[in-house]
């Protein structure tokens, strides 16, 4: 059985080069344009498929389905297993073929959701989502495998910041379509709305998200840079990538970033996850109003994503530090204006969120990854990727248990009314991006070891 899984999963063996340069560019040209935006929107919709539960939290506790702490545990499950996840899957990404394993990612967390939306019970809910959380980790390392694979190191940049927009793409998709189905058909539509969409982008990947050139009878991208230096293969020793590896353990600044990671993904997943609920909840606004307002964070997130390289590059010399700290301020004060203001404003909250979004999107960027991978050796990159990704998802999945029972906890029927007090969870989001901000300060003078 083993066998067969690794027979399937296998790279694709290298077919025989196009002969012909100007067809061979050609076919090289479009297949790196078709892996790109497969994998753009292929990641897009496993964020729909992550967030439908966001989105549907307020209707199954309107509904009685369940209270606001078991959605917490059900949140939870997913982090946790994506966490774990992001580090297992992150590792074998780079030695499989990326084509079937991201298609089959997507393929079972839409399923996931589909078997949600037919059997409203916590044990199944908590059980399917946490496999959820599993499969969605086979989204976000296989697609920059591909894209390692496919672009070059002088343009892979450009079109990793644009890749790593996907995720407010999808956000954007999840807070618009899934509501307006949840209002046509109800909480159930909203799982069986982002299963089918899920599974359109497993077929769309399957398709269209190439797994090598190699495989395409293309030459590698490593022997296109090598042909165009005029430099010899480098020999790649073991043992040398693995004392890079080791050396990501001792480095002091890895670990603040990846502590720093972890409470920015706090707030940021306070927001995605329980800020419907809480616009609902405390400022009284509709299910849809409530997902117009937080999916803004989507279109500015987009920017902040892809303007954040750029900034960094062209105007600070390829620091990371300033820009983000003045993201973490920014970050601090919308979610201040959001979490404390205390009447429902459609502009005041529309603003915060607008500005959170876009500062989300940078700090994504910068303590999500690109910081750590500047401090860590050259070999060891997606090492420091797989340490900052299982901490960013840890804090995730602590945040979601935390505000489920704070939230629940709190909860009080007032005149036929279920009414909530967000006083002391307000505190600790607010309070993680505080921090976050701090420890990212201390690593402002860390260098590259190499």
């Amino acid at each position: 059985m083993i066998h067969k899984i690794r027979k399937y999963f296998a790279p694709l063996p290298a077919a025989e080069l196009i002969s012909d340069k100007t067809s061979a560019d050609k076919k090289y040209k479009i297949s790196k344009w078709s892996v790109f935006l497969s994998a753009t929107f292929g990641y897009a919709f496993f964020y729909v498929c992550r967030l439908s539960l966001s989105v549907i939290k307020k209707p199954l506790v309107d509904a009685g389905i369940f209270d606001p702490a078991q959605l917490g545990q059900i949140g939870s499950a997913l982090f946790f297993s994506y966490a774990i996840g992001k580090l297992v899957n992150g590792f074998l990404s780079d030695h499989l073929n990326v084509n079937k394993f991201i298609s089959i990612g997507l393929l079972f967390t839409a399923l996931a959701n589909l078997v949600l939306g037919f059997f409203p019970v916590f044990v199944v809910f908590i059980i399917v989502w946490g496999l959820s959380g599993w499969f969605q980790s086979q989204g976000a390392a296989p697609c920059v495998v591909a894209l390692t694979r496919w672009f070059k190191a002088k343009e892979r940049g450009t079109y990793y910041a644009a890749w790593s927009a996907s995720h407010n793409i999808g956000k954007a998709i999840a807070f618009t379509l899934l509501p307006f189905l949840i209002g046509i058909g109800g909480w159930r539509w909203g799982f069986w709305g982002a299963g089918i969409v899920g599974i359109m982008g497993a077929i769309m990947v399957r398709i269209f998200l190439y797994d090598s050139p190699e495989s395409k009878g293309l030459p590698s991208v490593v022997s296109l840079e090598q042909k165009e230096k005029g430099e010899e293969p480098l020999e790649n020793k073991p043992k040398d990538v693995s004392s890079s590896q080791k050396a990501i353990l001792k480095n002091p600044a890895i670990w603040l970033l990846a502590l720093s990671s972890a409470l920015m993904y706090v707030i940021r997943y306070a927001i995605e996850s329980w800020g419907v609920f809480y616009a609902e909840a405390e400022k009284g606004y509709t299910n849809v109003e409530a997902a117009q307002i937080i999916g803004l964070t989507a279109i500015s997130g987009i920017i902040g994503t892809v303007v954040s390289g750029f900034i960094s590059d062209r105007v600070f010399k390829g620091s990371r530090n300033v820009p983000a700290l003045v993201a973490g301020i920014l970050n601090v004060l919308s979610v201040s204006v959001f979490l404390f203001y205390p009447n429902a404003n459609v502009l005041t909250d529309s603003i915060s969120m607008i500005v959170h979004g876009f500062a989300i999107g940078i700090l994504i960027t910068f303590l999500g990854g690109l910081m750590a991978v500047d401090l860590a050796p050259k070999k060891a990159a997606g090492a420091a990727m797989g340490l900052i990704g299982i901490a960013s998802y840890a804090g995730a999945g602590i945040q979601e248990l935390m505000s489920g029972i704070y939230i629940g906890d709190s909860s009080l029927m007032v005149e036929g009314v279920m009414t909530y007090d967000f006083s002391q969870i307000r505190i600790f989001w607010l309070g993680a991006a505080i921090l976050s901000m701090v420890l990212a300060v201390l690593v402002w003078n860390a260098k590259a070891k190499d």
